[in-house]
Order: C-alpha cells, then sequence, then structure tokens
C-alpha cells in the first residue's frame, strides 16, 4: 500500500507535469491569439490585382532572416489550397490541461485547498459541486450573451460581463478559499474563451470551408461572430494570465475586497490591452497606458494594509513567546521535518525550526500571516486574530529597535 508521503510526492510531480503543460500550451495559444488580433488590425489596403482575387487586405513582414507576404481573403478563395493550417489545438490543449489541474489541486485536494471551514462547513463534495456548477453556470450565462443582441454593442458587453465576473469573485470568495475563488474565476474565463474556440470560431472556419468546397458563397455573418470573440478572448487574456499569477502575490486575492481588486485588475488589464489593439490598425492613444498605469497606481494606494501598531501593553509578546508562535502555528508545513498529511516538504523552502529562520523572515511573516491573513494557509492550524496582531507588534517592535 502506498504511504500517505509516497502520495503526496507524486502528487507534487503529477501537478508540476499539468502545470508545465498548461503554462506551454496557454503560450501557444496567447501567442497565436496576439498574433492573429495583430494581423487582422495591420492589414493594409491590397493592389486592385489582389482586390479582384477577393483579398480584402495584405501586408509585408519579415522574420528569420526571411520575408513574407500575407493575404486575407473577403471570405474565402476560389479555391482549397492543398494545405489549410488549423489553429485550435492550442485552446483545446491548455483547457484540457487546466481543466486536469484544477481538479487535481482543488477537487482532489478540497479539504487542503477549496474549503475554508471559516466562510462554510461544506463536505468536498458539496464544494466540488458548487465549484463545477459555478463554472457550468457561468459559461451558459456567457454563451447566452453573445448569442444575445447584447453581441452588437461592444463596449456594453464589456461592461456586462466585468460586472458578471466580479459578482462571480464575490460568490464564490463567500464559500471557498480565496486561492480557490480567484483560480475558479480563472477557470471560467479560461472556459469562455475555450467555448469561443469550440462554439464559434471553429463553427465558422468549417462553414467557410464546406462552402469553397461546395462552390457557393459563404454567409459571411458567422465569420463575423468568430471575429467577435476572438476578439473577447484577446482582450480576456490579461486578466486570465494576472489570475494564473496571483497565488503569489497574496495581497490581492487575501484582501478583505479580494474579488473588487479582481475586477478593478480585469478593467486595467482590458483597458491596456485597448492601446496595442488601436495601435495594431495605425492609432497611437498614448494617454489609455498612462491612464491604465494611474488607475493600477491608485488602486495600489487604495488597498493598502494599514500600519502595524505597536502594542505598548503588558501582553507584548517576547521574542521566545513570537518564534515559539511561529513554530506553533507555521512550521507543521515550514519545517525541515513537516508534520502536516498534504505538505510533506517545506513549501517554497521556507524553514522556521529556529530563532534566527524567523527573524529573517519577518518581512515575509508580516505579509502572509499578519497582514492579509493568506497564512497558515486555509488557517490549518487555528491562528488567531489576536495572535496576528500580538505577532505584528512584535514584527514592529524588533524594525524599530533595528
Amino acid at each position: 500500500m502506498i504511504d500517505a508521503q509516497l502520495t503526496a510526492y507524486l502528487s507534487d510531480w503529477l501537478s508540476l507535469l499539468l502545470r508545465f503543460l498548461h503554462v506551454v500550451t496557454a503560450i501557444a495559444w496567447i501567442g497565436a491569439s496576439f498574433y492573429f488580433v495583430w494581423l487582422d488590425n495591420a492589414l493594409e489596403e491590397p493592389p486592385k490585382w489582389k482586390k479582384d482575387k477577393g483579398i480584402k487586405g495584405d501586408l509585408w513582414s519579415i522574420h528569420g532572416g526571411g520575408f513574407y507576404e500575407i493575404a486575407k481573403y473577403t471570405l474565402a478563395p476560389e479555391a482549397m489550397p492543398k494545405h489549410l493550417h488549423w489553429f485550435k489545438w492550442e485552446a483545446y490543449s491548455t483547457w484540457i490541461t487546466g481543466a486536469l489541474l484544477l481538479t487535481l489541486l482543488y477537487y482532489v485536494g478540497a479539504n487542503s485547498y477549496l474549503i475554508d471551514p471559516s466562510k462554510a462547513d461544506l463536505t468536498p463534495w458539496q464544494a466540488i459541486a458548487i465549484g463545477v456548477g459555478s463554472l457550468l453556470g457561468g459559461f451558459l450565462i456567457y454563451e447566452a450573451a453573445v448569442r444575445s443582441p447584447l453581441i452588437n454593442h461592444g463596449l456594453t458587453f464589456g461592461l456586462v460581463m466585468l460586472v458578471l465576473v466580479t459578482l462571480f469573485a464575490w460568490g464564490l470568495n463567500q464559500l471557498f478559499g480565496a486561492r480557490a475563488a480567484y483560480i475558479h474565476v480563472g477557470a471560467l474565463i479560461g472556459s469562455c474563451m475555450a467555448g469561443n474556440v469550440l462554439l464559434g470560431i471553429m463553427p465558422a472556419q468549417r462553414g467557410l470551408v464546406e462552402a469553397v468546397k461546395r462552390g457557393v458563397e459563404p454567409d459571411p455573418k458567422p465569420a463575423l461572430i468568430a471575429k467577435l470573440r476572438s476578439t473577447h478572448n484577446n482582450y480576456a487574456t490579461l486578466p486570465v494570465l494576472f489570475i494564473m499569477l496571483s497565488n503569489h502575490y497574496p495581497m490581492t486575492y487575501g484582501h478583505e475586497y479580494g474579488w473588487l481588486i479582481l475586477g478593478a485588475l480585469a478593467l486595467i488589464g482590458g483597458w491596456a490591452r485597448h492601446f496595442f489593439n488601436l495601435r495594431h490598425r495605425g492609432i497611437v492613444k498614448p494617454w489609455i497606458l498612462v491612464s491604465a498605469l494611474l488607475a493600477f497606481c491608485v488602486l495600489l494606494i487604495l488597498v493598502r494594509p494599514a500600519p502595524v501598531a505597536i502594542s505598548n501593553s503588558g501582553e507584548a509578546l517576547t521574542n521566545t513567546e513570537a518564534v515559539a508562535l511561529v513554530q506553533k502555528r507555521c512550521a507543521t508545513c515550514h519545517s525541515a521535518t513537516p508534520t502536516d498529511k498534504v505538505f510533506t516538504a517545506a513549501p517554497s523552502g521556507i524553514i522556521f525550526d529556529r530563532e534566527d529562520q524567523v527573524r529573517g523572515l519577518i518581512d515575509r511573516i508580516e505579509a502572509r500571516a499578519v497582514l492579509t491573513h493568506d497564512m497558515p494557509f486555509m488557517n490549518k492550524t487555528g491562528m488567531t486574530d489576536e495572535e496576528r496582531a500580538k505577532l505584528g507588534g512584535w514584527i514592529a517592535r524588533q524594525r524599530q529597535q533595528h
């Protein structure tokens, strides 16, 4: 029988493999998305002889030591080329690896990564059902919106989706751990993006191919909807990338208003992306990037946690008591010999077995345990607010003394 330590070890390696594949396929998908939106925006009016062949736009580029001539047809060429390259597996592979990673970490490991007992008393199966159901429900809402007249009003559509995503983040944050709530928002956006490929872009492309094969005039409407879906994916890319990185920054997901921070950063990211999409069309508006940066700075100021006050009461922790508190609440994982059932090796190599190790990482302890309450992870060891306050006071005194 495989023991718990070996199971955790193998699970870590499987997680590493899936995360690696997810990142690689995401790079391929995002790269293709960015390239084709740039390509579409950068097309120039072709000469008459190309227009007579049905070419809508063309451009010349140079890369890798050679020149490339690229042309886009208004709908389709007169005859189907012998070799036609499709771009779909990048999207499908990214979604599949992401779904597997979500299942492994947050569903198989629901007790460790998904359920926060301080928010909701859920069984693993209840939490999983809520997670999967919310993703399915969110996806169906997006699909309904794409197929409604709202799709014809780009700005309104984008703002409505932003509000819904922010509310989605708020709702999940009432039930799940803060990290899990963020990741589910990313999973929802990623699922909608993959759905755009599966349900909108690919059917339109297959329709074009079939029309050319049958020698009939293609219906332009599916192609226009496919382009809109592709544009949605382009604007959604930066928010998804932020969520993929957010686990490293607890001042976002760990904040009291983490769900609102997520919505604000999604808006800022989409707005910044708009600058580049316009620039590819020859429209340069630097104030868009400047305003995005200013908005980011304002957000940074608004969500900054209050400084930790130094307690002058007789209950102030001594050095020995502070180190003992850290070891009691944190060293179950952060030790050379962890006792935690899930983390069998110290996460990030951080160890609190000795006083000098605790003192050397007081900035990190303050950020993760005092200011954001991100640690202990899911508060598995039951650290109280009073303990956090006392620990914060001790850290503040250490700085004052040195």
